[in-house]
């Protein structure tokens, strides 16, 4: 039978100084709990997210997943045992993990749930460099668990333990919720443990079986510390693998990746670069230094930057070329055309081999709605123009320089809209009075 996993997403994030729900706080370029929910949804047929009250934001990070509420922050077992109503039922296994563990791989979560076949309760362990205040994980001579101690409630010889809980546990599903509905919380925190459905089970004379995987996948994320040194070990994972696929990182501790970048073969990467969410960088392009992309297409053999700012819904087309400090946002640069210096264009079409001279700003916005520009193919837009939307630009036009340009332009023609310059002999300095 299909197993089910309970999400524990209600926390408050208090070390996080933050009014934002601590599992929304971003790890490359998306929430955690969508870390960790793209993890589950390829392992469980059903999960529920065990969420605070107000927290309108998390509940859509979970969809399409069910939510149950957690109205009184009395601990991780009540937390579980909130999903009872949903999940009390289910026929197979149900699974517990933990929104602020966002790095746990599928890979784990199946070594956990096929470690069912020879345990009644399974859960995750790891043997952090410095075991801090994680609960200890108690072993017997058998190898299985005999009891889990959380860190306040702990002895010296407990403490001594190198084996930590990593919190996760997997169970029948009338088990774990029997055990979840006996916890009691007589214990330092005065709180209801999910750990305690360990005794609980030994009590029944069950056995408990742990699987043990790395630190860096099983670390909790409570700070901000913890959430930038999680972001350290994404990035490396992520440029590593951009490398092994064929990329360029010229200096690769200095280019930050979504979870979601897709950079091709051969494609060249220079220092400093941020890729947001969304961006695919087709084989052979060229991204230089200082260049921020989001939600974009760079297609192939194309070259980008220095100091160039690709926003949402900008395709640059095969072998064009955006230069330094020049902006594009919902636009189309067509191939081989140029845009190599200080512009902003924005809602706009440009055609193949159009060249965009410095300083051109196509005017998308009125105050109120977007309009578009239109630019054709081989078009020459002379520099300081200004394109004043809706508006177009016909195939091989050519548009004096310092115009603003507001009515259509057919192909092939001249277009020049600016003032007569007007010269005034000796009116210079030298004319003025007391020079």
């Amino acid at each position: 039978m299909t197993p089910a996993a309970i999400i524990l997403a209600a926390g408050l994030g208090t070390r996080m100084r933050s009014t934002r729900p601590k599992v929304m706080h971003p790890l490359a370029g998306r929430p955690m709990i969508r870390h960790l929910l793209a993890a589950a949804e390829a392992r469980f047929g059903r999960i529920v997210v065990v969420v605070g009250p107000d927290m309108p934001e998390l509940e859509a990070a979970a969809a399409p997943h069910d939510v149950a509420v957690q109205r009184e922050r009395l601990g991780t077992g009540h937390a579980a045992l909130q999903a009872s109503s949903l999940l009390g039922g289910h026929p197979g296994d149900v699974a517990v993990l933990y929104g602020d563990n966002p790095l746990i791989t599928e890979a784990t979560i199946g070594r956990l749930l096929a470690a069912r076949a020879g345990a009644d309760l399974v859960l995750l362990a790891m043997r952090p460099a410095d075991p801090g205040r994680y609960g200890r994980v108690v072993t017997g001579t058998d190898g299985g668990v005999e009891r889990v101690v959380e860190w306040a409630d702990a002895d010296e010889a407990d403490r001594a333990v190198g084996l930590c809980n990593a919190g996760v546990v997997c169970a029948a599903s009338a088990d774990l919720f029997r055990w979840l509905a006996a916890v009691g919380n007589d214990n330092a925190k005065g709180e209801y443990y999910l750990t305690d459905v360990v005794a609980l089970a030994r009590e029944e004379g069950r056995r408990v079986a742990f699987v043990e995987a790395p630190e860096a996948e099983l670390r909790g994320i409570n700070s901000r510390a913890e959430l930038a040194i999680a972001e350290a070990e994404v990035q490396a994972a992520l440029r590593e693998a951009a490398m092994a696929g064929g990329t360029t990182l010229q200096a690769p501790e200095t280019v930050f990746l979504s979870y979601d970048t897709r950079l091709g073969a051969d494609v060249v990467v220079e220092p400093h670069v941020f890729f947001g969410p969304g961006v695919t960088v087709e084989d052979g392009a060229v991204i230089r230094s200082f260049c921020h992309l989001t939600q974009c297409t760079v297609r192939r053999n194309a070259e980008i930057g220095p100091f160039a700012r690709l926003r949402p819904g900008t395709v640059i087309e095969p072998r064009a070329h955006v230069g330094n400090f020049v902006e594009l946002k919902a636009t189309t640069l067509g191939e081989g055309a140029k845009a190599n210096h200080l512009s902003y264009l924005g809602d706009a079409a440009i055609g193949a081999g159009t060249n965009i001279g410095a300083g051109t700003i196509t005017c998308n916005y009125d105050g109120v709605n977007k309009h578009r520009t239109e630019i054709g193919e081989g078009a020459f837009i002379g520099s300081d123009t200004a394109l004043v939307a809706p508006v177009k630009v016909g195939a091989r036009a050519l548009i004096g320089a310092g115009s603003v340009i507001t009515a259509d332009v057919p192909d092939d023609a001249l277009a020049i809209a600016r003032g007569r310059q007007a010269v005034f002999a000796g009116r210079g300095f030298k004319g003025k009075k007391g020079k």
